[in-house]
């Protein structure tokens, strides 16, 4: 089982299947460097057969048999699959009132400075996606305390100095480190005596 679907494996994934509400899936790992005849990368639906409702929606039995032997041979010498290419996605405005905050607090506009790209847009999609303006207001205040302190927008989520993920709770995710570990102490359970 690989991302809670079944695979068959030789000499590395080969292929691997999937069900869906009305209808289901295969597909070849090494798709790229497999030639398949028929539906390939235009079909519709997961894999290289698009959605299969019955067993006509498959290539013949010799045909298919043909391709898990292709797949395998690929497998045995080693090709791999290169992954695509992604564009990096542009990047995005900062509204005027976040500049403004971080142009007054210089601690976090040093540290907003030194984010990455990507660090920078979590900050801003998360506090523009407020639909109400007192939540972009909390999540402003608490995004400029997070980001003085060298945060990135998921702190919580990143591996501690021990090496151990720290998962908070959810009512415990948009709050600062003081308010995390009062809730976390509070919540504690006493063992009976």
């Amino acid at each position: 089982m690989k991302w809670s679907m079944p695979h068959f494996d030789y000499k590395g994934i080969m292929c691997g299947m999937a069900a869906h509400k009305e209808h289901c899936s295969f597909g070849f790992w090494g798709c790229a460097t497999l030639a398949l005849e028929g539906k390939g990368e235009d079909a519709e639906g997961m894999g290289q057969f698009g959605k299969i409702r019955s067993l006509t929606d498959l290539p013949p039995k010799q045909v298919l048999l043909g391709y898990v032997r292709k797949a395998a041979q690929l497998n045995e010498s080693g090709v791999k699959v290169a992954a695509p290419k992604r564009e990096p996605k542009p990047e995005i405005p900062l509204p005027d009132y976040l500049t403004a905050a971080l142009t007054r607090n210089k601690r976090a506009q040093s540290a907003w400075d030194k984010f990455s790209p990507s660090c920078r847009r979590e900050y801003v999609e998360w506090i523009t996606s407020a639909k109400r303006e007192e939540t972009r207001e909390r999540r402003l205040e608490t995004a400029l305390k997070w980001i003085a302190d060298g945060k990135k927008r998921h702190w919580q989520y990143e591996p501690s100095s021990g090496g151990k993920l720290q998962i908070p709770s959810s009512k415990s995710a948009v709050r600062t480190d003081s308010s995390s570990d009062e809730l976390q102490r509070n919540s504690k359970l006493q063992a009976p005596s």
